[in-house]
């Protein structure tokens, strides 16, 4: 669990020409914004409106060797089941060992594994238990839809991810994509039906759902996954996956898309010691804030808007700081979840003290990472590349997810919860056997005299499907089999449908 840091107090207030916070000490520092300017060639400032532009930053373009490399392990991918690799990953990982009946007095399953790799592909793709036991023998619908109730908890699932997001970070491919620091939180929209308690409709899709909400590592792995109503602030789950996540990876820095530019969300982040860096957007929406009234600037004047204007109230933050972290030390032990929290301060009111400390130290840290991200190009590439790394494995979910047409079935909140895990379990296995298919894959390129390039590596994604079965392997034996001829004839007589007279009339009583 990230440390708690200090908010400045009245003896550490930037000088008069500083601009914020050094990230991660609380010290006032110059931000090189400003002297870096004249070089900066991706940034134009507006003079009059103080907007700022960013030059449109264009890929390279996937070297030639990296093509090369990427098409030779997709065509030596060997073919797979989705229920095979469920079935290879229990082995391997064990995550299977940790379902089971809540109480002791329940009967025992004669073959545990098998069921619960079962359940968790029957349950993970969105197949219905009786629609799958039509296609899987030697199970029923009844005893797949008692396990997946009775042995499979929230806890559970989230204790079964974890373990394969370990056994994915203990791969050395993994070291191809990332060192597990980084995160990206994004959502994705889930279909459900219309009468439950989180059905909405989404003014974002225009559509009816719940809202997929995924924490993806930066090895392309989802370390956490909620399911949540269409309707409220997804930013407010930004700060929530990160301190749920029971895994071995403990991300420090966190991206998000435009909802995670709240003050109070960069605020709980700070205090968690978490570097909340979102993909910016809107600038026109944005307001940058100078420490003291006699900031100016030379280049970069024009961001702050008026001088004498949007000037951070150090003096509040230091009168609340002591009650700012206990609220902070609060989260962090769970006595008070930060989605809670954040939805308190989000609808606050304005004259409320800890709602207002929380706005300035926002305030201070967004702004300072509003400048990180207009003078750094390379951090921008970054935060770009992990938000398309968390929209990519949306897809690559929803992809697994192909039961039911995409819909969530069930309309108990509890259960909608449960299939986004069951989903997430299954996603993590696939990831994390085709990482191990994709290092197979090198070594034998290896022994063959390739030259691997480690940045070629890392354009590998292990959001591979074409070597995937999802459907299973059916029997080819009815090729064979010649079926008798169907018979047209129905001993019905229709006389009376073509001699009524269809007029707009009838039709709409015939309606």
């Amino acid at each position: 669990m990230p440390v708690l840091v200090q908010v400045p107090a009245r003896a550490r207030r930037p000088a008069d020409r500083g601009v914020g916070i050094q990230q991660g000490t609380g010290l006032p520092v110059r931000q090189p914004a400003d002297a870096g300017y004249p070089e900066n060639d991706g940034l134009v400032i507006d003079p009059e409106t103080g907007v700022p532009s960013l030059k449109a930053f264009r890929a390279d373009g996937q070297r030639p060797s990296a093509k090369r490399l990427e098409q030779e392990i997709k065509a030596r991918m060997p073919e797979r089941s989705l229920m095979g690799i469920v079935a290879r990953t229990a082995y391997w990982v064990e995550w299977w060992r940790r379902f089971g009946p809540p109480s002791g007095n329940e009967p025992k399953l004669t073959d545990p594994l098998g069921r619960y790799v079962i359940v968790t592909f029957v349950k993970g793709t969105n197949m219905g238990p009786y629609e799958a036991a039509r296609h899987i023998p030697g199970v029923s619908g009844h005893e797949l839809s008692y396990v997946a109730n009775k042995h499979f908890s929230i806890v559970l699932l989230n204790e079964a991810v974890a373990d394969l997001v370990n056994a994915h970070a203990r791969v050395d491919i993994s070291q191809a994509w990332g060192d597990g620091t980084a995160v990206a939180a994004d959502g994705t929209h889930m279909d459900t039906y219309l009468d439950n308690l989180l059905s909405e409709t989404s003014v974002r899709y225009g559509k009816p759902g719940g809202i997929a909400y995924h924490h993806v590592s930066d090895t392309y792995i989802a370390l956490f996954t909620h399911f949540i109503p269409c309707g409220v602030w997804e930013a407010v789950y930004i700060i929530e996956g990160l301190l749920k996540n029971t895994s071995e990876v403990q991300p420090t820095t966190v991206h998000a898309d435009t909802q995670g530019q709240s003050f109070p969300v960069f605020a709980l982040a700070h205090l968690l010691g978490f570097d909340l860096m979102p993909r910016i957007r809107n600038w026109k929406e944005l307001t940058f804030y100078r420490p003291s009234k006699q900031s100016e600037y030379v280049h970069i004047d024009a961001l702050f808007g008026e001088p004498g204007k949007n000037i951070i109230d150090f003096d509040l933050i230091e009168s609340q700081f002591r009650h700012l972290m206990r609220v902070a030390v609060s989260v962090r032990e769970g006595t008070i979840s930060s989605s809670t929290l954040l939805k308190r301060l989000r609808s606050g009111s304005r004259k409320n003290a800890t709602y207002a400390a929380f706005r300035e130290v926002g305030r201070v840290i967004r702004t300072v990472q509003l400048l990180r991200y207009l003078s750094d190009a390379p951090l921008r590439r970054r935060v770009t590349a992990a938000t398309n790394k968390v929209e990519s494995f949306n897809r690559f979910s929803q992809w697994i997810g192909f039961g039911n047409r995409g819909v969530i079935a069930d309309n108990d909140p509890i259960e909608q919860e449960k299939a986004m895990k069951f989903n997430a379990l299954l996603t993590n296995a696939v990831i994390f056997h085709n990482a191990l298919d994709i290092a197979e894959i090198v070594r034998q390129l290896l022994e063959e005299g390739w030259e691997i390039d480690p940045e070629d590596l890392a354009h590998i994604s292990p959001y591979l499907t074409e070597h995937i079965n999802r459907f299973g392997e059916y029997s080819t034996h009815e090729l064979g089999i010649q079926p008798e001829a169907y018979d047209p004839k129905l001993d019905v007589d229709f006389t009376p449908l073509r001699e009524q007279d269809l007029t707009p009339a009838g039709l709409g009583q015939a309606a």
